[in-house]
């Protein structure tokens, strides 16, 4: 993320700097316009598909004499709607992040261009990534996936989903579509970019394959526990950047991140190659939701694995050149202190061998009076 910089002069309407400026502003226009939209019976209908959850089912069940409804929902084409919605609101917080959060701390710490493009990215990240992770684990809790980690295949395919499961997976593909135009409205520099469209990229094939192939269970729990360890990160790059002697938070994300790993690659394998290969419900049925056939569990598996390995490759070498940076540091500081002691001895040399041979030492003055 680029600094923005304020001046007095108002650039041209519609301009690009017009836009970046001010985009917080009309995308919030944009989005009043949908809730405009449910106070009239004509467009109402209409705005409805894009500001609440689609494809409800109301299913009744018995608890003694008692009958109750409960809501589950399952995909579907409108859910593009909604996650286009949300992904304006996305834009609004990053924003509201950015101006009352972000900008008031750059101001005060006076950071260098890269320290504040970083500081910028771990601050939106690790509220989100707070945000998430909270959410999603009330959510494994109260429908008991971890206490019973047999959920996790049993009953595939995963169709109907509780309200706040699917409102969950609508809201992270929403930011991480919002971060695509973020990259132009941040004025990100070019060298970032790849970097950061790789893993947006890799964040919206994951959860929406999850989400459309019924993983929904599996994807929430790995979700949660990759959200965790990258909190951790970007909060001790925060603590870092306060106080570059405050190292501790880096050495327990690494310990967690290769933790981290090993626990996705285990529960995608228990989940994907045992629990659903050895499941009844195997076949290909497209309007029953159903994709538990060998092929697709050995491409979410290679797909999975994949991407652990190349998160693991990034560690390695981010691993490798704070260590380097670490022994160019170590030996910068010992050069002065060697230089010191260099120059010290000099002195000393030069000192004995002005009272040894110099002419005012007793050996020269015998010389010049015979």
């Amino acid at each position: 993320m680029g600094i923005r910089k304020k001046t007095n002069k108002n650039p041209p309407v519609l301009s690009h700097e017009f836009v970046i400026q001010n985009h917080a502003d009309i995308v919030s226009c944009v989005a009043m316009v949908f809730l405009l939209g449910l106070m009239f019976e004509v467009t109402s209908k209409f705005a409805v598909l894009f500001i609440t959850v689609q494809y409800n089912v109301t299913i009744s069940t018995h608890e003694g004499l008692e009958e109750t409804a409960i809501s589950h929902f399952h995909h579907g084409i409108k859910d593009l709607a909604t996650i286009f919605f949300y992904m304006l609101v996305a834009i609004i917080m990053h924003a509201i992040i950015q101006e009352y959060v972000l900008d008031k701390i750059n101001r005060k710490k006076h950071f260098s261009k890269t320290k504040h493009s970083k500081f910028n990215e771990s601050g939106q990240l690790s509220a989100f990534y707070l945000f998430s992770f909270g959410w999603g684990t009330s959510i494994l809790l109260s429908e008991n996936f971890l206490s019973n980690p047999v959920t996790l295949w049993e009953g595939y395919p995963h169709t109907l989903m509780p309200f706040q499961m699917k409102f969950y997976f609508i809201c992270q593909l929403g930011y991480w579509l919002h971060a695509l135009p973020e990259l132009y409205f941040q004025k990100t520099k070019k060298e970032d970019i790849p970097r950061q469209l790789v893993y947006i990229f890799l964040y919206l094939v994951h959860i929406a394959g999850a989400y459309i192939l019924n993983l929904n269970r599996l994807a929430l729990v790995l979700l949660v526990l990759h959200y965790f360890v990258e909190l951790l990160f970007h909060v001790s790059r925060l603590v870092y950047f306060s106080n570059e002697n405050r190292q501790m938070g880096f050495t327990i994300w690494a310990i967690l991140f290769v933790l981290g790993r090993l626990l996705t690659l285990s529960l995608s394998v228990l989940t994907i190659g045992f629990g659903l290969a050895t499941a009844e419900n195997q076949g290909f049925d497209l309007a029953a939701g159903n994709f538990n056939i060998l092929f697709v569990r050995i491409t979410v598996l290679a797909a999975i694995c994949l991407t652990q390995a190349f998160m693991m490759w990034k560690f390695i070498n981010f691993q490798l050149r704070r260590w380097r940076e670490h022994a160019q540091a170590q030996t910068l500081k010992k050069k002065p202190v060697l230089s010191k002691s260099k120059s010290k001895k000099d002195k000393a040399n030069g000192v004995n061998g002005v009272n040894s041979h110099g002419a005012d030492s007793p050996r020269a003055r015998k010389e010049k009076s015979s």
